[in-house]
């Protein structure tokens, strides 16, 4: 009587728990179905590449071993969790049968591979808890919902081993090295009769069972739902190359508006990057606009707007996302914005220090008065300040987006999500226009989310729909459709930098049709005054190496890098049309530029419209190229300490990082040291996503930052292969009024060839 009472019971709560599993994530399916249907490609899908990647990605845990505490400690827990499903299975048997167990061979073995792994689980959560509230890693969210997690997973941990425990007592086996734990906690429990025992074990039984099940329905209800959705959603990730945004169709007649003005404006795939973000914090962590006090966050902005989703869903859809309902009756989605606590909180952007409180906080805002009593005061009280801080950042997030109270939702402030504006609402402008598309958080998130398309599809809908865009940004693009360039400077005047080259002559492509190579200057290299020095210096390298190359002189026109980033897809997509018509008329079929933004827009977005053909490559690999060639000896000593800036669009959109640092190797003379955020961790320079043309509002100077920690390293000299990157730096070290000099690696080339730089 009482095995079919255990049965009944284990069916019906089991039951109702997968029940409740399934209509959590079935109502999530259904806000995913708001979204704008996207279409992937079968092909690529089951090619190797996306297969390998797939794989190293979801079981080779890669992009989590970038921090390998960490990672080896989310290892641990994967894999162990995979292993003890296993053992949870074979503990349910012994429940429903009464000691019995799963009919597996070496049976001994696989009780102690159990034990060990839960072992290994619970020094690997205690390590969690250590590093989110001993550390207290900033990244990191504390609170009652990562404790519940630790708490769950130890409870779960901690059932097995008394389960096994007891099940020694009641069975009266004797001590084995196979269940090294439970034999040592059996020992503790002798005392206990063989009744004992089993009463204890089946309510210990049970107590794991409603673990797992509690477990199992919150997973699609936390942030744990990344379970499910990671490995979908890095197996749809983008295949196509990271440096191309998706494309708008301007001419589509049926389009009500453009961009993402609305929430069910994204794509299904976007949303589903809200449900795969596990809140790690990485992608915050390596933001530049968040490690300089801007109010950007890459991790709310997807937490944002899957709240946001959530409760447009619930309200469009009628299906609650709890479940049991009833269990969250007055649980409410963050949906609104506290105006007083962010007009409170935007104050603490308007300084490079992070907020502070009390005596530490009020000598803070008097060292940046200039107070030199309280500097001396703060450096007994504090350490030094960090070069960056996200501090801010998170403060200013936590204070304008908390849960609410769904009883007190006729309060003042708050609004159903009908009557919320995704931009200005959910997402301010600060925010969206503090990013400067650097694509680090990508980079290091785990779980395949892709942040710049939704930064981009916001803009978009604010400057092609509602015509908003800072004035600096605004008369930008309009010196860019006016004159080609975002001074407004005159077209005529774009080739004039040829004029500086003594004794040199660079030949148009009408002077010489029979050029292998188009040297495509761009706008900085044209008309900015210290950008023009690397195209000397390139122009002066090739025709030294015997390049049939040419250029368009004043025929040639802005490449809408600019203009895309900045969300004007219009004026992109007419820029990309004359210039795709200008290279066919000349029948280009090389391009070398040394404008990163230019060869990834050229590179990976231009192929789209029409450009077929045409190989694209950077000035240092077409350096490094005719360095190993012999065709540009290195005769002169260059004596400095360089440590290379790595370009956001060069890197990690294009992944080139060993060509410039191979030249630099091969320079006589040069000592080549790294910085500690090098190659694909590289910080940005500030100058991206259109923000080269825009003034940065509050916090710390993120240019400034870039070069703090260059200067970090002690060199002489800060090299770059982007123009737009050293002008930041080099303004960088003109604020920190130090006698390091910056150069691009076709200026250090130079250097090495000539002797000295072109004057």
């Amino acid at each position: 009587m009482w095995q079919m009472l255990q049965w009944i019971m284990f069916l019906l709560v089991t039951g109702y728990a997968i029940y409740l599993f399934y209509k959590a994530v079935y109502h999530r399916y259904l806000y995913l179905s708001l979204g704008r249907p996207v279409e992937f490609r079968a092909r690529s899908r089951l090619s190797w590449n996306n297969w390998s990647e797939f794989l190293s990605q979801v079981f080779g845990q890669r992009k989590l071993l970038k921090d390998w505490r960490s990672g080896i400690m989310h290892i641990v827990i994967f894999y162990g969790f995979i292993i003890l499903q296993f053992g949870a299975i074979d503990l349910i048997v012994k429940g429903l049968t009464r000691g019995g167990h799963l009919p597996l061979p070496g049976y001994q073995l696989f009780g102690l591979s159990q034990e060990v792994t839960v072992l290994l689980i619970l020094i690997a959560i205690g390590y969690a808890a250590y590093r989110r509230y001993g550390e207290r890693l900033p990244r990191l969210k504390k609170g009652w919902k990562p404790s519940l997690v630790l708490i769950l997973i130890s409870s779960i941990m901690l059932t097995v081993l008394l389960s096994l425990s007891l099940e020694r007592i009641w069975f009266q086996l004797d001590p084995s090295l196979y269940a090294p734990v439970s034999s040592l906690i059996s020992l503790a429990l002798q005392s206990l009769s063989t009744s004992a025992a089993e009463v204890f074990f089946y309510l210990f039984w049970w107590l794991h069972l409603l673990i797992l099940l509690i477990f199992l329905v919150y997973i699609p209800q936390s942030k744990h739902f990344h379970l499910i959705t990671a490995p979908i959603n890095i197996w749809l990730r983008r295949t196509e190359p990271p440096g191309r945004l998706t494309s708008i169709d301007l001419e589509d007649e049926e389009a009500e508006s453009f961009g993402a003005g609305a929430i069910t404006d994204f794509t299904r795939k976007q949303m589903l990057d809200f449900y795969a973000c596990v809140e790690c914090g990485r992608c915050t962590n390596v933001c530049p606009a968040s490690n300089t006090g801007k109010p950007l966050s890459p991790m709310h902005l997807i937490t944002k707007l899957r709240d946001y989703l959530t409760d447009v869903g619930t309200e469009q859809t009628g299906k609650s996302p709890w479940q049991p309902s009833y269990a969250f009756a007055s649980s409410r989605t963050a949906t609104h914005q506290l105006s007083e606590l962010k007009n409170s909180a935007v104050a603490w952007m308007d300084s490079s220090l992070p907020p502070e409180s009390g005596e530490s906080g009020a000598m803070l805002h008097e060292v940046s008065a200039g107070s030199e009593e309280a500097v001396n005061k703060l450096a007994v009280l504090q350490p030094p300040l960090p070069i960056t801080d996200i501090r801010p950042t998170l403060d200013w997030q936590s204070a304008v987006w908390g849960v609410q109270d769904r009883s007190d939702s006729g309060a003042a402030g708050l609004a159903s999500a009908a009557e919320l504006e995704l931009i200005g609402d959910v997402m301010t402008e600060e925010e969206i226009w503090s990013c400067t598309t650097c694509r680090n958080c990508e980079d290091q998130c785990p779980v395949g989310n892709e942040h710049v398309d939704k930064i981009i599809d916001l803009r978009r809908h604010l400057v092609l729909m509602q015509g908003s865009i800072p004035q600096e940004g605004q008369r930008a693009l309009q010196n860019i459709e006016r004159q080609g360039n975002p001074w407004g400077i005159s077209r005529n005047e774009r080739f004039n930098w040829t004029f500086e080259l003594e004794g040199l002559s660079v030949p148009t492509v009408r002077d010489n049709p029979q050029f292998e190579y188009l040297f495509f200057v761009g706008s900085m290299g044209s008309y900015d005054l210290r950008s023009r020095k690397i195209s000397r210096s390139f122009a002066r390298l090739m025709l030294e190496a015997g390049i049939n190359f040419a250029v368009l002189g004043n025929e040639e026109k802005n490449s809408g890098d600019t203009p895309r980033r900045m969300g004007n897809e219009f004026l992109f997509q007419q820029l990309c049309q004359e210039n795709i018509a200008l290279f066919q008329q000349y029948r280009v079929r090389k391009i070398v530029t040394a404008d990163p933004h230019a060869f990834n827009t050229f590179k990976n977005e231009y192929p789209e419209f029409g450009l077929e053909d045409v190989e694209v490559i950077h000035h240092t690999q077409l350096l490094e190229r005719l360095i190993k060639e012999g065709k540009l000896s290195l005769h002169h000593e260059v004596r400095e300490r360089i440590t290379y800036h790595d370009s956001c669009y060069l890197g990690r959109y294009n992944g080139i990082y060993d060509a410039p640092r191979e030249i630099l190797r091969r320079v006589p003379g040069i000592e080549l040291t790294e910085m500690k955020r090098s190659r694909e961790n590289a910080m940005c320079c500030g100058a991206g996503g259109g923000l080269m043309w825009m003034e940065e509002t509050g916090g710390k100077q993120i240019n400034l930052a870039r070069t703090e920690q260059a200067l970090e390293v002690s060199p002489t000299m800060i090299g770059s292969g982007c123009p737009y990157c050293l002008t930041m730096l080099e303004d960088g070290v003109k604020m920190k009024e130090l006698d390091v000099r910056t150069k691009d690696i076709a200026e250090i080339v130079e250097l090495s060839v000539f002797g000295e730089a072109l004057a």
